[in-house]
């Protein structure tokens, strides 16, 4: 079995529904969460004139590919109304793969690590919250001493514990 971290967030609609309703499909459809970090309050990143978003960090163990996981992750997001606009805009959810394994893998399609972990607040905090001790393979760092450099200035806040 492949341990692989997503990140989960979105801000439309009803955001603590919308992620209990993602963290049940990616429970049916990618594997068994192992553990969830409490869900996280931040402002828009990136185009910042947006409602604030919701996040969390579940570590998963998993049958398939980080390939086959990404096509059922937009069949996820797809299933629950995400519709793609523009980068960094609002949205019902959105779903990404923060690692997998330790793999290091960089194509037109997939890039794992996600390629902005270091830069964002959002997806260190929680992780951090779960896996302080993970190294990054790329960095070979831990998630803790990122989060300690980090330079993203977006607070984040603890919503709830789930």
């Amino acid at each position: 079995m492949n341990s692989t971290y997503l990140l989960i967030g979105g801000n439309l609609g009803n955001r603590i529904e919308n992620l209990a309703m993602a963290r049940s499909l990616i429970e049916n459809e990618l594997g068994k969460i192992i553990k969830a970090s409490s869900i996280y309050e931040t402002a828009a990143w990136g185009i910042t004139k947006q409602p604030d978003f919701l996040n969390q960090v579940l570590l998963i163990k998993t049958k398939f590919s980080p390939e086959k996981m990404m096509q059922l992750i937009l069949s996820i997001e797809n299933k629950m109304g995400r519709v793609r606009t523009q980068k960094n805009a609002s949205r019902i959810i959105d779903i990404d793969i923060l690692f997998f394994n330790d793999e290091i893998i960089s194509n037109e399609n997939l890039t794992i690590p996600h390629p902005e972990i270091q830069n964002r607040k959002f997806a260190l905090i929680p992780l951090n919250e779960i896996a302080s001790d993970l190294v990054h393979p790329v960095f070979k760092q831990s998630i803790k001493n990122l989060l300690s450099t980090s330079k993203d200035k977006l607070q984040v806040k603890p919503l709830s514990k789930t």
